[in-house]
């Protein structure tokens, strides 16, 4: 089974990045957060400490079939080197997830041009090229994931396993989880 890899920085959202990571494991998928900071221990939006699983340096992303991006912050947006491996990625045609504020990436990549998509309110703007539907919680555009904040994270994760694992897996974590 190939990797799913949740990226932490300085600031992300606990509910969009730990939420995401439950409910994926949920599946039985194998999800590796990757600190894109100099420890494994990063610190959350609301100063609760994580201990990633992996360090960005060890990551080998060949053996991946999906990058999510938590939101929480505009931090994303200065690690060259994850931007780097998700325009390669996305340009092969593998997925390509992020929620809330984190869209912003994709959009300063290019990566949503002609595509539909979704975001926190206030970062439409970043989102260039895109066609905005910021009334949907999650928009599936090609191998393109995008979700719009923290309260829809259950929908967001739930879609991520549908487009890994098929829709009777994210049935079935979506039952145990008591969503309907």
């Amino acid at each position: 089974m190939k990797n799913i890899f949740v990226f932490l920085t300085t600031g992300f959202e606990e509910i969009e990045a730990l939420g995401t990571i439950d409910i994926l494991r949920r599946a039985e998928l194998n999800v590796k957060s990757v600190s894109l900071t100099d420890n494994k221990q990063v610190v959350s939006s609301r100063g609760i400490t994580v201990i990633a699983d992996l360090m960005f340096e060890e990551v080998d992303f060949s053996t991946s079939e999906m990058l999510v991006l938590p939101g929480g912050t505009p931090k994303y947006n200065e690690h060259e080197g994850m931007k780097k491996e998700i325009l390669t990625f996305a340009n092969e045609g593998k997925k390509v997830a992020a929620i809330c504020a984190s869209p912003m990436v994709l959009g300063g990549l290019g990566l949503l041009k002609g595509k539909r998509a979704t975001c926190y309110p206030g970062f439409e703007k970043y989102l260039e090229g895109a066609t905005l539907e910021t009334d949907k919680a999650v928009i599936v555009d090609g191998n393109i994931i995008t979700g719009r904040g923290p309260g829809l994270t259950i929908d967001f994760a739930l879609k991520l396993i549908e487009q890994v694992a098929g829709v009777a897996k994210k049935d079935e974590v979506a039952k145990a989880l008591l969503v309907k």
